[in-house]
């Protein structure tokens, strides 16, 4: 049975929630795949591919909780608020969604309700057990990009969106191009317009927060996945150092 999230490391007291909103191309059973193939669903469209087991990755290095989302972002987009024009989108890069044509409002409550509602309930607890224990806690969202999309190629293998609170995104692309990585800013997307999980438990509560990109390419093997969480594990921990308490060195 579909699970609209998935926590791992539940009881873990290491100030830093890391999010993967786009973590499953699942789809549940009686929604009948959205009327799309397989190799449909598992492309980007579907998911962020490569996203989760980085998440996974940095969950273990910081032995930190992580929140990842249980469906597809085709079933409903857990990064959008709903009624956004994306957040059940009827045609996703070209590909049109039978499941989604037509949908009645009360279909989309109910799609909200099952999956998009428990997925951001569980980051606000989450939040709320750490900080419960005092001090603040830090925002870290894992997403993946695809290396071109409309004809275009996307030159960075990784990028930093951010909003307003430059607290960990300035350090994290300093850190980053330190290493001779060409770290993208507020590439390909731009988080002062799409970065609505992180916005709504990061910047509107006052915590550090950044969501960070991955090209996907980069990560869509399990070495790729691992050795990027070990490198942004290396730049992430001192600037997390800085601003939160009880960081595992």
């Amino acid at each position: 049975m579909t699970q609209p999230y998935h926590v791992l490391r539940p009881q873990s007291s290491t100030p830093v929630l890391f999010i993967c909103d786009h973590a499953s191309h699942a789809v549940p059973q009686e929604l009948e795949s959205l009327g799309l193939p397989d190799d449909e669903r598992f492309r980007h469209i579907g998911w962020d591919i490569g996203a989760a087991r980085v998440t996974e990755h940095l969950s273990e290095l910081f032995n930190a909780t992580a929140v990842l989302s249980g469906v597809s972002r085709l079933v409903i987009d857990c990064n959008r608020p709903p009624g956004h024009a994306t957040s059940i989108c009827e045609i996703s890069d070209g590909t049109i969604v039978p499941g989604n044509h037509g949908l009645a409002e009360n279909c989309r409550n109910q799609r909200a309700e099952q999956w998009y509602h428990p997925y951001q309930e569980a980051i606000a607890r989450h939040l709320s057990r750490l900080e419960n224990q005092g001090g603040v806690a830090a925002v870290i969202a894992i997403h993946s990009f695809t290396p071109s999309m409309n004809g275009q190629a996307r030159p960075w293998p990784v990028a930093v969106l951010w909003n307003q609170d430059d607290r960990v995104a300035a350090p994290l692309m300093a850190a980053l191009r330190g290493q001779g990585i060409n770290c993208g800013d507020n590439e390909p997307y731009s988080g002062r317009i799409a970065n609505h999980t992180v916005d709504r438990h990061g910047q509107d509560h006052g915590r550090p927060h950044v969501s960070i990109e991955i090209r996907q390419d980069e990560i869509d093997t399990e070495t790729g996945a691992k050795a990027w969480a070990e490198r942004l594990a290396q730049a992430l921990r001192p600037i997390l150092s800085e601003l939160l308490e009880h960081i595992p060195a």
